[in-house]
């Protein structure tokens, strides 16, 4: 990065002088403020910038907009920018074939297709045998929408593999409407049904045994409710082929919570369907099944701590459950009797976490997860171990689909070795490559993976994986991007992304906190970190940083922080409590005032994971931390790069507008406060590929030049 100095511009904003560079007048928009104060168990609560909530205000727009300028400005004028956006391009748009998301159906291997440069996945059928060269297309959005902003959602073929029911959206909404294709044609046949999927609650499809028709989850439609349930209630709804989707027939959700989220399966001869309902985004999840006479029974709910449940191969529902057993255990439940008391345990809690489990014909597959990496062990129906896969260490491992048998798909990935996918032959007991994954012009060999721990304020050790070439010399100099998320018990599994690559050639060292909220020490670690608890989070994150300081990985002037969604709460957090801990942050389509995140739609299914106002003890928890609320006047806060997507459907882009406009005008240093909002983006599920070159070049531009890094050579031989 070029060296450079900020001088004061008038109040609301400075002039920016970078060498070999003309000088660029960094001018924010004139922000007015407007205080509204609102009254929480007898604490008043004033904020100046609840005015930029109104997404449809002419007023907002053009002060968006001219944000947007601002932010274009700078990222524009900066030297290595050029050079930066062309490696991003070479590095995504030359990555490989890659295939994921498989479901296997009438002897075909359905999977998702992402191949560069086309901007959207393509659904594709691929023969029993896997041979990708025998693979046809079924449904193409990029040919449905050149502009490349249509995209899958989700996708189910029908018991025979001869149809499949497709949810597609626009610009990164995730507002689906359901379409069905023919699978050997690849034609769309008449039924369309709108308001399967969003943003709140998901969606999901299930065929029918005999193919004629299938279940959908189905949002409010028409006058049927408020305006505002219109993405809550989310109900079961069953679509015969060829007919009206008014006469669809209602099956289940009536009952249900406000914020229920219903994902559908069936057993392999479709006679069995299993309705999973999660009680929003906290971790309660009950289960009902319904069988073949059309009875419903519940067999789990969201009290009895069952966490995962799908049908094996035997009649059995196989599940794993953390009651009285908080890492887990794997129980089964007979179909014909689907109840926790006809339960028995499969495979006890052990010092691993149980993750996941799937059964076929008469094999047990469990994932163990330890701190991030994980693995899978094969159990007998009875709970007899038999072995565990050879899959390379410290990496994520998944059983991806049942094949035919006890067959399955394997997928593995590290942080320094690209996905790959194999057909396990469990009676050769010998995972076999396949082709369903490319390989990349590139590798990854001159990086060294270090596991380390930092000790949080309570004394919690907090896992920390740093990536870094083999030749970096731990002085305290190096350009260092530290990643956290810390929410709904989601893991920092290893990881591969071509980025590192370029990351790697700039100097930089890249690390992972695998911090409380999330999954990597199971449901323990989860609730740790949620509710009254979220403030261990930022505590965690914290210790890695300064963790990563003492052991001289880096220092405050060559540190930078990421994160996105909830991982842009916790880089709220982070900046305002501990600015002169970094000197850059990115954060991504993140919320920051956490006192109205419950007022959103998906706010409100997030409340069983943050709490609510309405709550004393949790109003005071998240006002202590709420970013926008904690930010003071007058203190030097690092550099921000704040991200959002008008058609975000999971966070209101508001949220990153009155953080923005917060921190500008709190702020005493010189660094920019930016805000970059994409129009034909949400959350950022669906976004085109051509749309995330351009923000990638965007972020690593920022964080380059911020942190002062000199690119070397691209290095990493073919593969």
């Amino acid at each position: 990065m070029a060296s450079f100095r900020l001088a004061a511009a008038g109040a609301c904003g400075f002039a920016l002088l970078s060498a070999g560079v003309a000088a660029v007048e960094l001018q924010y928009p004139p922000t007015a403020k407007r205080p509204v104060t609102d009254v929480y168990h007898g604490v008043a609560v004033t904020e100046d910038y609840r005015w930029l909530e109104d997404d449809a205000s002419p007023e907002v727009k053009r002060w968006a907009a001219d944000e947007n300028a601002v932010t274009r400005g700078y990222l524009d004028a900066l030297p290595q920018r050029p050079a930066i956006a062309a490696r991003v391009e070479e590095l995504l748009r030359t990555a490989p074939v890659r295939r994921y998301d498989f479901q296997y159906r009438g002897h075909l291997l359905f999977a998702l297709k992402i191949q560069p440069p086309k901007n959207q996945p393509i659904l594709v059928a691929i023969p029993p045998s896997g041979d990708v060269r025998g693979e046809r297309v079924v449904v193409d959005p990029n040919a449905l929408d050149p502009s490349g902003h249509t995209t899958i959602d989700f996708f189910t073929p029908s018991f025979d593999g001869k149809r499949v029911a497709v949810s597609l959206s626009k610009n990164g909404s995730e507002d689906g409407t359901a379409h069905v294709y023919d699978v050997a044609s690849g034609e769309q046949l008449g039924d369309e049904i709108p308001g399967v999927n969003y943003p709140t609650g998901g969606g999901s499809f299930e065929w029918a045994p005999d193919s004629r028709g299938f279940y959908y989850t189905r949002y409010p439609q028409g006058n049927e409710r408020p305006q505002e349930d219109r993405h809550f209630f989310q109900q079961v709804y069953f679509h015969p082929l060829g007919t009206p989707a008014a006469s669809d027939r209602y099956v289940i959700g009536r009952e249900l919570p406000r914020i229920a989220e219903i994902g559908l399966h069936a057993s392999r001869d479709g006679k069995y369907l299993l309705a999973t309902v999660r009680n929003g985004d906290g971790g309660e999840i009950a289960y009902h099944l319904r069988s073949p006479d059309g009875a419903w029974h519940e067999v789990a709910g969201f009290r009895d701590g069952v966490k995962q449940l799908g049908f094996g191969g035997d009649g059995m529902l196989y599940g794993m459950t953390i009651k009285d057993a908080p890492l887990g255990r794997i129980i089964a439940i007979p179909v014909t009797r689907p109840s926790l008391a006809s339960a028995r345990v499969v495979v006890p809690e052990s010092k691993l976490v149980a993750e996941e489990v799937r059964a076929t014909r008469s094999l047990v597959y469990v994932t163990f997860r330890d701190g991030g990496p994980s693995l899978v062990r094969v159990y007998s129906p009875a709970g007899k171990l038999l072995r565990e896969l050879k899959t390379p260490p410290a990496s994520s491992v998944t059983v991806s689909e049942a094949l035919d048998a006890d067959d399955v798909l394997v997928t593995t990935m590290s942080y320094v070795q690209p996905r790959a996918v194999a057909r396990y032959d469990a009676r050769a007991d010998r995972l076999i490559p396949t082709e369903l994954a490319g390989r990349y012009p590139f590798n990854l060999d001159d990086a060294l993976v270090e596991r380390e721990f930092a000790v949080s304020r309570d004394g919690t050790r907090v896992p920390v994986t740093i990536v870094r070439r083999k030749d970096s010399k731990l002085d305290g100099s190096n350009p260092t991007l530290l990643y956290g998320y810390g929410g709904y018990g989601i893991t920092m599994a290893p990881y591969f992304s071509p980025m590192l690559r370029l990351w790697l050639d700039y100097g930089g060292i890249y690390a992972v906190a695998g911090v409380r909220g999330g999954g990597e020490y199971g449901e323990p670690w989860h609730l740790a970190g949620n509710l009254t608890h979220k403030q261990n989070v930022f505590d965690d994150f914290a210790a890695a940083l300064e963790m990563l300081i003492d052991r001289k990985v880096t220092r405050p002037d060559k540190a930078a922080i990421m994160g996105g969604s909830n991982g842009g709460l916790l880089m709220g957090a982070t900046l305002v409590q501990h600015p002169q801990l970094m000197r850059a942050v990115v954060s991504e389509v993140g919320f920051y005032d956490a006192l109205r995140w419950e007022l959103q739609p998906n706010g409100e299914f997030n409340v069983t994971e943050f709490g609510t106002v309405k709550d004393p003890e949790q109003f005071r928890a998240m006002y202590a931390y709420s970013p926008y609320h904690q930010a003071r006047d007058g203190v030097a806060y690092p550099a921000v790069l704040f991200s959002a997507g008008d058609n975000d459907g999971r966070v209101a882009p508001y949220e990153s507008r009155k953080m923005t406009a917060r921190l500008q005008a709190a702020t005493s240093s010189a660094n920019p406060i930016l805000l970059r909002t994409e129009a034909a983006a949400g959350h950022g599920i669906g976004t085109a590929l051509a749309t995330r070159i351009e923000e990638e070049a965007d972020v690593y531009s920022f964080l380059v030049d911020q942190l002062g890094m000199t690119a070397s050579a691209p290095r990493g031989v073919a593969q």
